[in-house]
């Protein structure tokens, strides 16, 4: 009988131990609005704050950037797609969504629009896996790799993943 009560509490704890909550999700989710709205203003100082310091940018599968150039980069595009009247609207997918209180591992599918509603109206697609922190009770970007998978990402990848808000399929209580 020991025995029994010794593995049902080993068992509750390592399904605690890994459960995930709405709430992380919910408060993870903040970032991402943070980082929907950075494009829908074009306000690199958005992207500034949701990215920690520390962190590390791997570009299309193809090199690695530092905080400072990476923000850099988002300050010089934002300015020129002001100057050019360019609008740019991002939303993401999930097909996986890992978390606990302090570190989460988000993987998906964003869809880039430039011009949404113009003539010149263009979609971008890619895949992503994102690392998350929380520090002093925020969420901060530490990875961030996207890749467009040789142009093989497409609007029905996207529409496979799952919403944002879509927090069900990632939770466990």
């Amino acid at each position: 009988m020991k025995t029994l009560i010794t593995i049902f509490f080993v068992c509750l704890t390592v399904v605690f131990g890994f459960s995930q909550t709405k709430t992380n999700l919910e408060d993870i989710n903040t970032t991402w609005e943070k980082f929907y709205t950075a494009f829908e203003t074009l306000d690199y100082t958005l992207m500034a704050e949701i990215h920690s310091e520390d962190l590390v940018r791997v570009s299309g599968g193809k090199r690695i950037l530092d905080y400072d150039t990476y923000i850099n980069n988002y300050k010089a595009g934002f300015e020129r797609d002001k100057a050019a009247g360019q609008t740019s609207t991002i939303s993401l997918r999930f097909f996986e969504r890992i978390n606990n209180d302090t570190n989460a591992s988000e993987r998906g599918i964003y869809k880039l629009v430039r011009n949404k509603g113009t003539d010149n109206e263009k979609a971008y697609y890619g895949q992503f896996h994102v690392l998350l922190k929380k520090s002093k009770g925020t969420w901060k970007i530490t990875m961030d790799y996207d890749s467009s998978e040789g142009g093989t990402i497409d609007e029905d990848q996207y529409q496979e993943a799952f919403a944002i808000d879509d927090f069900e399929k990632f939770t466990s209580n």
